[in-house]
């Protein structure tokens, strides 16, 4: 592996992108694609997988359970990893890992059992860990403090392209293509009969992933080769200790890290219920299970095609309003939204649903920015935490997923009900934004 080289970063306080580093922030915003690829070919797998092997949506939302614990798991070995020697080094084990993980799909798929599955995901995510926790604080490390969280939101307006491709394939490559035998159906067939459909689709889920899982060796070995700017001193001892107390000690910090337990629960929750959300409407007038699934999938890819428009125009919005007060606007505006699709039935509750995305698409790298602004060197362990957080995409969705399946809530379905959860994480981040807003604003005065 080529070591990274030294060069001047801060020449120009307000350059987003500084000269000489072209290559290597085109390399690493690369990954900011490839996990969302991973993020969101997986969301509509829950549902998949429930049909296929023939389990309940709490069951099936295991996926998620699997999918993000790996984050939580791995984020803060990678952080000690990436202290101890680059982040360079952690963008190429993430990338190991992640394509590890994508190639156990065949022996997953050959065993026709769910458990090896997520085995597979737990992974992939360990890797997937890896590369936010590298690639985050890397590109905020990349160039000025003052630019630093525009720089980011502009390496994560490419992470919905990747999620848009990973929809695309997931809805065209995957759901299109399963047996059209509804869940009814399998339950009613032979064991002989059951095990050929079964075999059938999990042949289709495992393509996709064996093809993303040798994308990813090419681009390891890219990444390994290209030398990338030195941003960090190598061989620094792991002061963990004092590390963790001062970043316990700092209320931003830690405040931002609930706030991302929240985000990530409601993004994947939003995300990954659409299906649940469009098939049981399409299905009440008169459409086929499988239609209305794949036909959902296209709602779900408009509301991507949102969000990645939503994170440039957000980004360019930075130049002119504080992160806080844009952040908590936006988080008034999903909890607007998710009220609308939780109490107004039909197709204008699926559009408020879709909408949500519009305004989810700053809030991450926000999050983020804010939570890690002034940290320095705590920041390699701070960004571990950050990303620990994402653990809200796995603890959330299995309870929305329990609330669905208990079908009717009163007058209401289940379906619309369970969405009280993501509209609780927009108040906890729209009181985030408000108190960064607030602090930004004593700061100028």
């Amino acid at each position: 592996m080529t070591d990274e080289t030294a060069t001047g970063l801060t020449a120009d306080r307000n350059a987003l992108i500084p000269a000489g580093i072209g290559l290597p922030f085109i390399l690493v915003t690369s990954c900011f694609a490839l996990w969302g690829f991973a993020n969101d070919i997986t969301n509509p797998m829950v549902k998949a997988f429930s049909k296929i092997l023939l389990m309940s949506n709490f069951e099936g939302s295991l996926v998620q359970f699997a999918f993000y614990g790996g984050y939580f798991a791995m984020a803060f070995p990678a952080a000690m990893f990436i202290k101890k020697f680059s982040y360079k080094a952690g963008l190429v084990m993430g990338l190991a890992l992640y394509a590890g993980g994508a190639l156990l799909f065949i022996p997953a798929s050959l065993t026709m059992v769910f458990w090896p599955f997520l085995v597979a995901y737990f992974i992939l995510t360990c890797g997937l860990s890896f590369l936010e926790t590298s690639a985050n604080p890397y590109v905020l490390s990349m160039g000025p403090e003052e630019t630093s969280t525009r720089r980011l939101n502009f390496s994560q307006s490419f992470n919905p392209i990747g999620s848009l491709l990973g929809m695309f394939t997931a809805q065209q490559l995957i759901l299109a293509r399963l047996d059209g035998a509804s869940r009814q159906a399998r339950e009613a067939m032979d064991p002989e009969a059951l095990q050929t459909v079964t075999a059938h689709d999990l042949g289709i889920i495992r393509a996709p992933y064996v093809g993303i899982g040798l994308f990813i060796l090419v681009i390891l070995v890219i990444i390994a080769v290209t030398r990338m700017p030195r941003t960090e001193n190598h061989g620094d001892r792991l002061d963990m200790g004092p590390t963790m107390k001062r970043l316990f000690a700092n209320r931003r910090y830690t405040e931002g890290v609930v706030a991302q337990f929240f985000y990530v629960g409601a993004q994947i929750m939003c995300w990954t219920f659409v299906i649940h959300y469009g098939t049981e409407l399409f299905t009440a007038q008169g459409m086929a299970e499988q239609d209305a699934e794949v036909l959902s999938q296209k709602y779900n890819i408009v509301a991507m095609v949102i969000f990645c428009l939503s994170r440039f125009i957000c980004t360019f919005l930075l130049r002119f309003f504080s992160p806080g007060r844009l952040l908590m606007s936006l988080a008034i505006g999903g909890f607007a939204l998710t009220a609308g699709a939780i109490l107004i039935p039909g197709i204008t509750g699926l559009y408020c649903l879709i909408g949500i995305s519009a305004c989810m698409s700053l809030m991450f790298p926000t999050i983020y920015g804010i939570a890690l602004q002034g940290l320095g060197e705590d920041a390699k362990f701070g960004a571990a935490g950050l990303i620990m957080a994402i653990l809200g995409g796995s603890v959330l969705p299995p309870l929305q997923g329990a609330i669905t399946d208990l079908e009717q809530i009163g007058s209401m379905s289940a379906v619309r009900a369970s969405f009280v959860l993501p509209l609780v994480c927009f108040v906890v981040i729209a009181i985030y934004g408000l108190r960064a807003f607030r602090t930004h604003a004593r700061a100028t005065a």
